[in-house]
């Protein structure tokens, strides 16, 4: 008879296992020593062993699914309540009910994993109909249309709902992309028709256009030109096919008749810098006329200057001005002088000047003689307001005798 912590083996070759229930019949042995009989039977419990480690290893870092888990368990409970191996069976039996309830709460993980995953696809699928719904009303076609496209993608990557759920949300997206699609259309039907009748409209401005090429009104046809510019803008585009040709046409029947006036112009410009020339030069001999020294001679060479001026034709629009200031300095020099000839040989003019002098002169004096009188009285505030008058009476009585001294002192 042998025995130790886990099993014994009998007289009769019966092998036991102790448990806490009790010994539990193994089996029994007849082949060989009682020793060997128990280690042969420890290495079956040595197998469980690693089987459930193996177990424990694949449930805690595999994929394997609650079902196989559960299979797998079930069979290895099945072998250690055989009680066909002697060890620890007691502690085997509770790593399989810790694995079961591992296996269990991963099995509840799966499923509230799947509920988010099936929340969140919902939720999803909800988002890209509203955005649908949102996108059919648009009236930005390619955009839109290329982010309903995109949304299509996106709806085809996310999991299936339930059939009910699923069907209805897609009917709406569907629904949402076809009212896109026939807007879409009935837009670019309304567009081919307005560039049809675009078409129509730029033709006869084409011919309006080569009707006009070889006028030569400049001024009233260049307006029309414009005018029929203006009814090409709003006229709208053709079809793309057309719209180059036509925009050929017409910017080549404006090209001959802006060709045409431009050689015109161009010889009127040459003309008119060469009058500009001359007109520079007399403006120049009119310059040497200042400043006036002789009014009469002045007066007699800027007439005959101005005689010949008036027979040069026009010049340049942008040196008009400028040349044209020249001569009018020239004459507005000229007139000065005669203004003050004229009040030199005024004898009303100087006696005006000279009876404003005089009083000027009088008050300046007598203000004076007021002021000396008040700072001697020791009155200094009644002196200083007097010079205050003074210094402005003086002033007035300068300019006087300014203008005085023009009539010849």
């Amino acid at each position: 008879m042998s025995s130790d912590r886990w099993g014994r083996v009998d007289e009769t070759g019966t092998v036991y296992v102790r448990t806490a229930e009790g010994e539990q019949v193994v089996g029994s042995w007849q082949a060989g020593s009682p020793e060997e009989a128990l280690a042969y039977f420890e290495r079956k419990y040595d197998g469980l062993v690693v089987e459930i480690s193996l177990l424990e290893r694949r449930v805690q870092t595999t994929d394997l699914s609650a079902k196989d888990a559960m299979t797998a368990i079930e069979h290895l409970r099945e072998q250690v309540d055989a009680h066909h191996a002697v060890g620890d069976l007691d502690a085997l039996r509770r790593r399989l009910d810790a694995l079961t309830a591992a296996v269990e709460e991963r099995r509840e993980e799966r499923k509230a994993r799947k509920a988010r995953q099936a929340e969140e696809a919902r939720r999803a699928k909800e988002e890209l109909v509203a955005e649908a719904e949102q996108l059919a009303q648009s009236d930005q076609w390619r955009a839109a249309g290329e982010r309903l496209r995109a949304l299509v993608d996106t709806w085809k990557g996310l999991p299936r709902l339930d059939r009910k759920s699923d069907d209805e949300l897609w009917h709406r997206f569907s629904h949402a992309r076809s009212a896109f699609s026939k807007r879409r259309k009935a837009h670019f039907a309304r567009l081919d028709a307005q560039r049809e009748e675009a078409r129509k409209r730029k033709e006869k401005l084409v011919a309006e256009a080569q009707a006009l090429s070889d006028s030569r009104d400049w001024g009233p046809t260049a307006a029309k030109y414009r005018e029929l510019m203006q009814e090409w803008k709003a006229a709208g585009r053709a079809q793309r096919e057309h719209e180059e040709d036509l925009w050929n046409r017409f910017r080549g029947a404006q090209d001959v008749f802006f060709q045409a006036r431009a050689a015109v112009f161009a010889e009127r410009d040459a003309e008119q810098r060469e009058n500009l020339t001359r007109k520079e030069e007399l403006a120049a001999e009119a310059e040497k006329l200042l400043p006036v020294s002789d009014l009469k001679a002045a007066r007699s060479a800027f007439r005959a200057v101005n005689e010949r001026w008036d027979a040069i034709g026009h010049v340049p629009r942008d040196a008009k001005a400028r040349i044209e200031g020249r001569m009018h300095a020239v004459e507005r020099a000229i007139q000065e002088a005669e203004e003050a000839e004229w009040r030199r040989s005024n004898p009303e003019a100087r006696a005006r000047a000279e009876g404003l002098t005089g009083q000027l002169q009088d008050a300046v004096d007598k203000l004076r003689a007021q002021a000396e009188q008040a700072r001697a009285a020791g009155n200094t505030a009644k002196a200083e307001k007097l010079e205050k008058e003074l210094e402005g009476r003086q002033a007035l009585l300068d300019q006087a005798q300014k203008g005085l001294e023009e009539f010849g002192g």
